[in-house]
C-alpha cells in the first residue's frame, strides 16, 4: 500500500432545505389554512479516527467531498428529510488544518474519536410556522441556510512509543525486523527505506510497544535534503528516541560527528523533538571492525551521561537489555518474564 501522509481536500457541508409555502385545500373548509412544512437540515462533515487505517491514501483520490443537501418542505405539514452526514475516516495521529491559514482545527489521536468539522445548513421554516392572530395566511417561508465549505490540509503523524533515528544504512530496518513482525526493505545501499514503517514489539508479560522506523536522515535534512525531512514529524509523538550508530565505516565516516549532526538537524526541525530522551545504540557489533572501535566511542557517550547500548540487529546480541531500558522508560520498570 502506498504511504500518503499529507493531502489537501475541499469539504462542503449540506445546504439546508427550503421551507414550503402551501395552503390546505379541503372540502367544506372554505378558507383553508397554511400547511407548508419545514426544510431538512443539511448534512455535517464529520471526521472519525479509524484504527484500521495507516495512511491518507484514500483521500488522495477524493479531493472534493460533499455532505447531503436537506430536502425542501412540502404541503400538508410534511417536513423535508435531513441531508446525509458525511463521515470521513482517518488514521490515528491525523492533524486537520485550514489550508489557507494553517490553523489546527482538530488533532485526531484516539481510536473512535469524532469531531464535527463543518455544520450543515439549518432547514428553513414553512409558512405554517408563521401563522399569527393577525396574519392567518402567511405567504412566505424561510430559505434553507447556506452550507459551509473550506479547503483542508490533513497531515499524518504516526503514533508510536519509540522512534528510530540514524543516518542511512546504520541498520534501523534490520533492528525493527529483528524485534517485530515488520518487514521493511533491507539492502546495502542508502535510502532503502523510503517510507516510515511501524513495528509492534512484543515484550514480557504480554506487553508490547510500537516502534517507528523513518527514512535515514542526512545533514541538511531540516532544510529539505535527502528523504528524512519529510518524515521527521513522524517521531514527534514518540516517548523516546533510539539513535542508531554504525562504527563499521570508520575511518571514512566519523560516528560522533554524525551523531552530533543528526541532533543538530532535530533541533533545527523542532526544538521540542530535540529535547526528547535519547538512547544511543551502537549497531553491528558482530563485525570485528565495530568491536575494535567500540571502547573509545562507548567512553565518549558515557562521559557525557548518555545511555548507550551495543547491539547486533543481525544476531540479536545486546537487544534484551535495550528492550528492558525502553520498558523502564515507558512503564517505570522492566518486567520479569512469567
Amino acid at each position: 500500500m502506498q504511504f500518503i501522509d499529507e493531502v489537501k481536500i475541499h469539504v462542503q457541508s449540506g445546504h439546508g432545505g427550503a421551507g414550503c409555502v402551501s395552503f390546505r385545500r379541503e372540502k367544506f373548509i372554505p378558507f383553508g389554512g397554511p400547511d407548508g412544512g419545514d426544510g431538512g437540515k443539511g448534512g455535517d462533515i464529520i471526521f472519525t479516527v479509524d484504527p484500521n487505517l495507516s495512511t491518507l491514501m484514500d483521500l488522495r483520490y477524493r479531493p472534493h467531498l460533499k455532505a447531503g443537501r436537506g430536502k425542501n418542505g412540502m404541503g400538508k405539514d410534511r417536513h423535508g428529510a435531513n441531508g446525509e452526514d458525511l463521515t470521513i475516516p482517518v488514521p490515528p495521529g491525523t492533524i486537520v488544518k485550514d489550508a489557507e491559514t494553517g490553523e489546527i482545527l482538530a488533532d485526531l489521536i484516539e481510536p473512535g474519536q469524532t469531531v464535527i468539522l463543518l455544520k450543515g445548513g439549518r432547514g428553513g421554516q414553512g409558512n405554517a410556522r408563521f401563522t399569527t392572530s393577525t396574519n392567518r395566511a402567511p405567504k412566505f417561508a424561510q430559505p434553507g441556510e447556506d452550507e459551509e465549505e473550506r479547503w483542508l490540509r490533513l497531515e499524518l503523524k504516526l503514533m508510536a512509543d519509540v522512534g528510530l533515528l540514524g543516518f542511512p544504512n546504520v541498520g534501523k530496518s534490520s533492528f525493527i525486523t529483528k524485534v517485530s513482525a515488520a518487514r521493511p526493505k533491507i539492502a546495502d545501499y542508502p535510502f532503502t527505506t523510503i517510507k516510515p514503517n511501524l513495528g509492534v514489539v512484543p515484550y514480557k508479560n504480554y506487553r508490547s510497544f510500537v516502534v517507528a522506523d523513518i527514512p535515514g536522515i542526512i545533514e541538511g535534512a531540516s532544510e529539505g535534503a535527502g528523504l528524512g525531512h519529510r518524515f521527521l514529524k513522524h517521531v514527534e509523538r514518540t516517548n523516546i528516541l533510539l539513535h542508531l550508530i554504525d562504527l563499521s565505516w570508520i575511518p571514512d565516516r566519523d560516528p560522533i560527528r554524525e551523531y552530533e549532526t543528526l541532533n543538530r538537524e532535530l533541533a533545527l526541525f523542532s526544538p521540542e523533538l530535540a529535547r526528547k530522551e535519547q538512547i544511543a545504540v551502537i549497531n553491528k557489533i558482530d563485525l570485528p571492525v565495530v568491536r575494535e572501535n567500540l571502547p573509545p566511542v562507548m567512553a565518549w557517550f558515557q562521559e557525557r551521561g548518555i545511555k548507550v547500548f551495543p547491539i547486533s540487529a543481525a544476531t540479536g546480541e545486546g537487544i534484551p537489555p535495550l528492550l528492558d531500558e525502553i520498558a523502564r522508560h515507558l512503564w517505570g520498570a522492566a518486567e520479569e518474564e512469567w
